[in-house]
Parts: C-alpha cells; structure tokens; sequence
C-alpha cells in the first residue's frame, strides 16, 4: 500500500511518501521538497546486543552526487568516507531521535538517509530528519516519537520557515530547531549578534512550525497500523535497590562532595567495588543489576544535591562559572596562540596565517566553494586521562569544532579587508565538561593576538539541567559529570552584543518556553563574565600581525594584463616568485595578492608588477638599461618585457658620431618619453633631460629636416623618425 501525505510549512510543500520503495526496511519514507528528495530507512534487530550498556544507534546521512547532475572527484570516481557536512548532518539526526527510545533499550537501530535529488534551492538536511522520525514512527521498532524539524532564517526582521539558500545568505539567522508536539528537543545553528529573546522567538517560531508535519507522521502511523515490538526492561530482583542504597549511599554522597575530578572518579569507582563485593553472595549472578542500581542511585543522588540543596560537585552555587586564566601569546613561533583554563578543562588555541592558495576547497552536493577560515578541534585521550590509539577525527570532534567555527565566523573581517585564510586549531589538553567553548574563548583571543581585526570577542558557556518532578535547576558552565547525569547540554555562544551561535540536546521530553528563556538568560550573564576576563588579557587585537606571519599586499590590475604576468607557459610569475621570494596569487578580477614576511621583497614584487602592467606616458621619466646598440641609435628596456628606441639624434644636443661612444650594452641611462605611437611604440630622448647648450643652434633651418642619414628626401624623413631605413626596395640613403 503506497501512502503519500502533503503538508505546507511556510511556503513550501513537503511530501511524504512510503510503501513504493525500499519496502524491505522496517520503516521507509522518500520526503521530498520542491525537486529535493531524501530517501531514509530504518532497520532494527529483534534481540539485544549482549555485553552492552548503552543504545546502538547508528546514523548516516549520505549525499549521492548523481543527486546533482555531478560525478565524484577523485580517482575512484564513487562516493567514498562521509564528508563533514555529512557526519554533520548525521549528527543532526541523531541527537534529537536518540532520546526517545526506551530506558534500556539495547536492541540495534540503523538509520540510512540518502540524497536522491537536489534543486539547489531546498536544503535536504531537514527532510533527513522529518524523514528519520516518520520511518521510525511507522516502524515496529519502540520509539517515543514523533517529531518534526524545521529550518529558520530571518531576513529584515521576518522569520522564515525552511529559508531557500538565498534567503539564508542574505538573513541574519539560520537554525535547525527540532520539536515534538509540546516542546523543543534540539536546536543547533549560528547567526549575527541577535538578541536573546529573539533567538527564544525565533526557536518557538519553530517549534510552531513543524505542528503540522507531526499530525501528518500520527495520520500515517494510523493508516500503516503496525504494532510496535513489545520491550519490557529487565526488572531487577526486590529489595536489590534497597540493599545498594543501604550500602552505598554514604559513599556517594562524600563522592558527591569531591571536588577535584579524578578523585572524585576514583571515590566513586572504590564505591562501586565495595558495594558489588558486599551484595554479590547476597544476589549472586546478579552483578550487572547490582551495577546498574548503583548508577541509577549515583544519578539520583547527585541530581538531588543540585536541585534541593543547591550543591553542585565542585562546590559553586548554580549561577558561578569556573575560575579561568589566560595566557596570551603561549607560543612563540606560531602567528597567534593563547592557552585558555576555566576550571578542569583546558585548550591550546593556535592561529596559522596563509595565502589564498590555502584554501580549502569544499566539493559540495549543491556547489563547489572555497572556505578560508579552517577551525579544527581535537580530544586527544590524555585530556581526560586516558589511554587509546589516536586516529583520525570522529563525529564528536567534527561536531564540536563545527561549532566553534561557527561561533566566530561571523566575526571575522571581509577578505577584502584582509585578505588571509586563517587556519585556528584547538588542542584540548584537559577536559572536564565544556571543552567546545573554551574553544570558542581561546580561539576568540588567539585570533587576536595574531592581529585579525575580528569586529567583537566571542565567548561561549554550556548550560545544564536538572529537573525532577516537583523542581528544576539551570546550571551555569557546566561540569562532565552534570553534562552526563543532567537533561540538557545548552552550549550558547555570543558577544556582548548578542548570541552568534547555538547547540541544544535534550534528553528528556522536552523544553518549555519558560525554561529556555532562563537559560538564555542565566547564559548571557555568564558570557559577559568570561568575555570580562578575556578583555583583562587582551581587549582589542593586535596592532600588527606577528613576525612569523606572511604579510599579503593587494593590488589591483586590469583583467587583461593578467596574462602579461603570468607569461607564457607561466614563465614570468615564476622568474619573479624566483627573484622575490613572494607568494604570488591572482583572481580572475585582477587582485594580485603578494605575500612575504619580509616587507622588502613584497616591495619588490610589486615593482615588477607595476612595471608589467604600466601604461607608458609622454613626459615620464625613467632609468632604462641598454639592450640593444645600433647606428641609428640604441633600444633601452625601461621596465621587464618593454623597451624603447633612443633615436640618435636624441642623444646629444650636439652631433653625435657614434652611438658607442655614449652607451655601451647594459649601461643605465635615465631618458623621457617623447612619443608612444598607435601600436605602443615608445620614443626616448637623453638630450631632453640634459641643459641646452648656450648659443646652441638647431639644425633644423628654414624649416627644413635633416636626418640622421643627411639626406633631404622627403620620403627617408619618415623612416628615419620611425626607426633605420629600409633597402627593401632598392634605395638607398644618402651618406
């Protein structure tokens, strides 16, 4: 039975289909906005995964490139490993479906969506997700759904739902907010300094947004009538909870009260040892349900202390954020650098300055583009005390330096301006929650110390939530523990002006409005805070780049002398980066962009290159050298490439005999233009420059010409102006 449902979200029509294809799966749904297509399945093992302890959910989100008309790059010529668009979006999916299947669930869950189709006008990242959660819903797997997703933007003031890409480039606002019928559950995006109570309209715009793709997800829920595979989760023997929280609740709660990270991880490990020792002969094979009650009273225990006391695990209040130190400069040799702490969690932020050929480009489903500002974030395992082989980056560095660069896009100048790719890595060298947003801090600061004129500091702050039946608790810059134990991680990123970027998960139902303004609001207190203690180290950017850095110089020619510089076969731009020691890049506009820390050499570069592209004027002046020596006169080179001819008779104001004996081949002889011809033919004239003889009389009389041959022909006087008489035709000149 083939199903197709059509709703409006903002001015577009969304389609979702099921029952024609990929009918195999559990769960198939092709959703399709204007020509963009997305095909997403969802298949689930009957039995769980043994020796596990977490839900195995899998994501990916896949972009074929026929989707676009386009044949892969590379030598294979087929897609290969997800790119980070990919993994970015696959991400996108995740978090918000995760949340809702069953407590204990451990059954296996794969969700496959695939880009079918691109108009290059619909972003298919939403119909990814509208997609997940409608081939979840109408799939037997138990699943707590569903939801919708829906992409804002704002342009002049106006919110709009599921923005084409011009509205996007041209708003100030682009989120992706996903929402169940009564609350939000994620919201991730970036946009220009807005303000905090029009970011929260902004993610309730949303959520009112997608109300109607969730009743089209219950209609054909209803018109499928699967049923649901039962899950019951495993019940523990009685009394066993009871016996856990007799043996170890006092261990937990000095646990609790620890407040430096691996001792506090160490009380708790020593805790659990005991308590599975003392309850094994008591509950015996029954270890992994003495374990799993241990936590669950871990959990409990340190939500209570948050909510009802007021006791967060390192000792602060609810609203305090960690002590932070910054160290600007931290490293000598790089262009920019800064070593940014904020509690236990610490970043090496570095700034690498490069030239236009450093820039990556991004070979995308919809366009190919050129990205010059690279941030990458890396978790290597000893910030968090562990062993483990180091490999390439996974999705959760991806995802958090995707943030990051976000966070402080915006903020950088125009190219125009300055005109650098800028390459900022963040090292985490110590973790303990909120590790993204030191980035953002450190990377702010390092960006500046390399003397980028970033129009504000950024920082960012993670929030976090408690909430227990009766009572809640936002907390403020956020610990790992309260990030693991806690029901939101709410990183929000901003200047003082307003918030430039933003990541929610949730992990229970939902957000209410009230909760979320509260935590804008408890975020942008914080934010204004650390971006305090930021400004104490360095307030404004640096006054110059650093030493080591390139030094780029921008001039501009007309599109048509690009290839008077390039040469043939290139031969021209490499004899001068060969000269100059420069990094020489040029658009097809006509910018020339000259880099090298050594100031002296860029000059140069750029003399050469004036002197290529100059237009040659009557009345200018110039020290040419000698090429060429012959009796009529000599042919000097007064820039690479251009030369002239110094007739004879502008040599001297007196006769001259011989060419020779004023100039010889490689002498320097300052002379001005006198004349440039239709074809670009320059004249020069030494005698011009030189004071005229007293008494001196021409030899021009009675208005008559005497050339440089003597002759008196009418018809030599001509040739004699443009260069040495020709024989072509059998005359000869008079001597």
């Amino acid at each position: 039975m083939i199903i197709r449902e059509t709703i409006r979200v903002g001015d577009k029509n969304i389609t979702l289909e099921t029952g024609r294809i990929a009918k195999q799966a559990q769960g198939s749904v092709l959703v399709t906005c204007g020509e963009t297509m997305v095909l997403v399945t969802v298949c689930g093992t009957t039995e769980p995964r043994p020796g596990i302890d977490f839900l195995p959910l899998s994501v990916d989100y896949v972009e074929k490139t026929y989707a676009a008309g386009r044949i892969p790059g590379g030598f294979f010529k087929r897609e290969g490993r997800l790119r980070d668009d990919e993994i970015l979006v696959s991400r996108l999916i995740d978090r918000p479906c995760r949340p809702l299947f069953p407590d204990g669930y451990r059954n296996e869950v794969q969700v496959v969506a695939t880009v079918l189709s691109v108009d290059k006008e619909n972003p298919s990242d939403t119909l990814g997700m509208i997609g997940a959660s409608c081939a979840l819903h109408i799939s037997p797997i138990p699943w707590d759904g569903p939801i919708a997703s829906v992409r804002v933007g704002r342009v002049e003031g106006k919110f709009i739902a599921n923005p084409t890409y011009d509205e996007i480039e041209k708003g100030d606002l682009n989120i992706v907010v996903s929402a169940t019928r009564n609350a939000i559950v994620m919201v991730e995006g970036e946009c220009s300094e807005i303000s905090e109570a029009d970011f929260a309209d902004a993610i309730f715009f949303g959520k009112d947004a997608v109300q109607g793709v969730i009743d089209l997800q219950d209609k054909m829920r209803e018109a499928i009538g699967v049923t649901k595979w039962t899950f019951t989760k495993a019940e523990a023997p009685a009394g066993l909870a009871e016996r856990v929280r007799a043996v170890s609740l006092t261990g937990i709660k000095d646990a609790c009260s620890t407040r430096e990270k691996h001792t506090r991880y160490s009380k708790f490990k020593d805790v659990k040892k005991a308590t599975v020792a003392a309850l094994t002969s008591e509950f015996p094979e029954k270890e992994g349900f003495i374990k799993e009650a241990y936590e669950d009273l871990r959990y409990d225990t340190m939500r209570e202390q948050v909510v009802y006391e007021g006791q967060r695990v390192d000792g602060r209040d609810l609203t305090t954020v960690r002590p932070i130190t910054i160290e600007v400069g931290f490293i000598p040799r790089t262009h920019g650098s800064t070593l940014f702490t904020r509690g236990e969690t610490q970043a090496i932020c570095t700034v690498t300055l490069g030239t236009s050929r450093d820039e990556q480009r991004v070979d995308g489903l919809v366009e190919e583009e050129w990205k010059r500002f690279l941030l990458h974030y890396n978790f290597p395992p000893f910030s968090v005390g562990e062993v483990k082989p180091l490999r390439g980056p996974g999705r959760r560095e991806i995802g958090h330096g995707h943030l990051a660069e976000r966070a402080l896009a915006r903020l950088l100048p125009d190219k125009e301006q300055f005109p650098y790719t800028i390459r900022l890595v963040s090292e985490i060298t110590e973790s303990n929650g909120s590790s993204s947003m030191a980035t953002v801090c450190g990377g702010s600061l390092a960006m500046m110390d390399a003397g980028i004129g970033v129009k504000s500091p950024v920082a960012g702050v993670a929030m976090g939530l408690i909430m227990l039946k009766d009572k809640y608790a936002v907390l403020t810059d956020i610990l790992g523990d309260e990030d693991h134990l806690g029901d939101m991680d709410f990183k929000v990123c901003g200047t003082e002006k307003g918030v430039t970027a933003i990541q929610m998960d949730i992990k229970i139902s939902g957000l209410t409005r009230e909760v979320v303004e509260k935590a804008l609001s408890q975020a942008r207190t914080a934010r204004l805070h650390v971006l305090s203690k930021m400004n104490e180290a360095l307030a404004t950017p640096r006054a110059d780049l650093s030493a080591h850095a390139p030094r780029i110089t921008q001039i501009k020619v007309k599109p048509d002398q690009i290839r008077t510089i390039i040469g043939p076969g290139g031969k021209m731009i490499k004899a001068i980066v060969d000269q100059t020691g420069c990094a020489i890049d040029i658009e097809d506009d006509g910018t020339v962009a000259i880099a090298s820390p050594d100031n002296a050499s860029v000059q140069k570069a750029i003399d050469i290159i004036k002197s290529l592209t100059m237009t040659p004027e009557v009345g200018e002046t110039y020290k040419a050298k000698v090429t060429r020596v012959e009796p009529y006169g000599a042919f000097l080179e007064f820039a690479p490439g251009k030369d002239g001819l110094l007739h004879v008779s502008e040599i001297d104001w007196q006769r001259v005999e011989a060419v020779e004996d004023y100039m010889r081949l490689g002498d320097e002889v300052e002379v001005k233009i006198i004349e440039v011809d239709r074809e670009g033919r320059v004249r020069f004239s030494r005698k011009a420059l030189l004071p005229k003889p007293e008494g001196y009389v021409g030899r021009e009389a009675g208005g008559g010409f005497v050339c440089c041959c003597r002759g008196a022909h009418r018809d030599l006087r001509e040739r004699c102006r443009a260069g040495p008489p020709r024989r072509d035709r059998g005359d000869r000149p008079r001597r």
